[in-house]
C-alpha cells in the first residue's frame, strides 16, 4: 500500500478551500486504497494568526518535522500550504534529497496587501522561493499555471477541482421559510479578501442572503443587517437547502485561484455573477451560466434569465474523481 504524506498548516476546525480541497482528496485517495498521514498544525504548539484567529501556526516544528518525516517513511510527499509546518517539511526534504510536491492553492500575497500595504512584491518573492524547490507544484486553473510561469514560477501543473454532484442537487422543497423573490445569494468568508461588502452595498430587488461566517461577521451585519438577511455558516444539506431558495450566486472576490463555491452554486442550479477574474472566468460561459462583469448589480438580475439546466451541466464537467486522479498522477513517488 502506497503511503502518501500530506504536510499542511490549514487542518480542522479551520473551513476554506485547502481544507475543502484536503477533504475530498483524503475520502478518495483512502477509497482507493492509499494510506494517508498528515503533518498539521494540532500535533504543535501553535499560536493564533494576527487578524485571523482560527488560524493556528505551529511553533518551532522545524526539528519535529524532519524526525516524523524520518519516522512516517512515505512513499511520495506532498506540501499542501507555504507556512511553518510547510517550510519545515521543505527544509528537511531538501537536507535528505528527497523530491515532494506543492500546491499553491491561495493568492496569499493578495489577501495580505489588502490588510497591510507595501508587502505585495515581498510575499511574493518569498512564495516564489518556497515553490522553486518542488518538483511540481500544482494549480487548478490554467489561468493561475499562465500568471504564474509568467512571473518566474517553474514546474507548474494542472489538478483541477470537483464539486460534490450528490450533494450539491437543487432542493425543489426545501424546508425553509420562503424568502421574498428574486433572492441573490452571497455565501463564502467574511472576509476583506472576499470582498462581501461589495455584495451588502448592491441595490437588487427582492432579498439578499449571506451565508457564511468570518473576522468581518459581526461589523458587517451592524452596519448592513437592515438590507442583508444574515444566516451564518451552513454546510451540508442545510446549505444546499438555502441555495436551493436561492435564484442567482453573486461573487464578488477579486482574490481566487479557482472559487469552490462557483460550481457548487452552479451545481444547485443558481447562475453566477462575478467579475472577469481569474476563478470565476476559468469557469463561467458568458450568458449561458453567468455573466463576468464590473458591474455586478447589473449582471446578478441579467442571471435571472439564465437556465438552471445550463448551470448543473457546468458543473457536471468538475468531478473529484477526476481531481483526485489527476493529484496522484502528478505526485512524485520516492519509492
Amino acid at each position: 500500500m502506497k503511503k502518501i504524506l500530506l504536510v499542511t498548516d490549514a487542518w480542522a476546525p479551520q473551513i476554506n478551500g485547502v481544507t475543502r480541497v484536503l477533504d475530498a482528496h483524503i475520502h478518495a485517495l483512502k477509497a482507493l486504497g492509499y494510506q494517508i498521514v498528515i503533518i498539521e498544525p494540532g500535533q504543535f504548539r501553535t499560536v493564533s494568526l494576527p487578524m485571523y484567529p482560527e488560524i493556528r501556526l505551529a511553533l518551532f516544528a522545524r526539528r519535529r518535522v524532519a524526525k516524523m518525516i524520518a519516522e512516517i517513511q512515505p512513499d511520495a510527499i506532498h506540501i499542501v500550504t507555504e507556512g511553518p509546518l510547510g517550510w519545515a517539511a521543505r527544509a528537511a526534504c531538501l537536507r535528505r534529497g528527497i523530491p515532494f510536491t506543492t500546491w499553491y492553492h491561495t493568492n496569499f500575497q493578495l489577501y495580505v496587501d489588502i490588510r497591510l500595504r507595501g508587502l505585495l512584491r515581498p510575499i511574493y518573492a518569498l512564495m516564489r522561493r518556497f515553490h522553486s524547490a518542488a518538483v511540481r507544484t500544482m494549480v487548478s486553473t490554467e489561468s493561475l499555471k499562465s500568471e504564474l510561469e509568467s512571473t518566474g514560477f517553474k514546474h507548474i501543473v494542472i489538478v483541477p477541482l470537483g464539486v460534490n454532484m450528490d450533494l450539491f442537487i437543487r432542493n425543489s422543497a426545501p424546508p425553509l421559510p420562503p424568502l421574498p423573490k428574486p433572492v441573490f445569494v452571497y455565501f463564502g468568508r467574511l472576509a476583506p479578501e472576499k470582498s462581501p461588502e461589495e455584495f451588502l452595498k448592491l441595490k437588487l430587488p427582492g432579498t439578499k442572503l449571506v451565508i457564511g461566517d468570518g473576522p468581518d461577521r459581526t461589523k458587517l451585519k451592524k452596519k448592513y443587517g437592515e438590507g442583508n438577511t444574515f444566516i451564518g455558516y451552513k454546510r451540508g444539506q442545510e446549505l444546499v437547502d438555502w441555495l436551493s431558495l436561492s435564484d442567482v450566486f453573486v461573487f464578488p472576490s477579486r482574490t481566487e485561484t479557482f472559487g469552490l463555491v462557483v460550481v457548487e452554486a452552479l451545481a444547485c442550479g443558481l447562475p453566477v455573477a462575478a467579475h472577469d477574474v481569474m476563478g470565476p472566468r476559468d469557469i463561467i460561459t458568458q450568458g449561458k451560466d453567468g455573466y463576468l462583469s464590473e458591474d455586478l448589480s447589473e449582471a446578478a438580475v441579467k442571471c435571472l434569465g439564465l437556465s438552471p439546466t445550463d448551470c448543473r451541466k457546468k458543473a457536471e464537467q468538475y468531478s473529484w474523481e477526476h481531481s483526485v486522479e489527476a493529484f496522484f498522477n502528478k505526485l512524485i513517488f520516492i519509492r
